[in-house]
């Protein structure tokens, strides 16, 4: 019914790990934490997509640009869009696509 799920409270900071924290036919959530330092290889979203940082900071590379992000900034992105991202210092955020 109800639950209260801690994964993102506790996920350490080891390279780079990422968890599917909700799938429906509708949308996903997925939850990203980055050790300093740690590169998430470029690849595409298969929908637009929403990223919320939630702790620290973070190089988003997309389309020739780079996009420095902070706790608490929001960014969107399209479908489609090669990218990759960088983490300046120990990082969390969600992807909602």
């Amino acid at each position: 019914m109800y639950t209260i799920d801690n994964h993102i409270k506790n996920e350490t900071y080891n390279g780079l790990q990422l968890h599917n924290l909700i799938k429906t036919e509708s949308f996903e959530v997925l939850s990203i934490s980055m050790e300093k330092d740690s590169v998430f290889p470029e690849h595409a979203s298969p929908k637009d997509a929403q990223l919320l940082v939630l702790e620290g900071s973070i190089d988003f590379h997309i389309n020739n640009s780079k996009y420095s992000l902070t706790a608490h900034q929001h960014f969107n992105f399209p479908k489609d869009e090669k990218h990759w991202v960088e983490a300046n210092e120990n990082s969390k955020f969600l992807i909602i696509r």
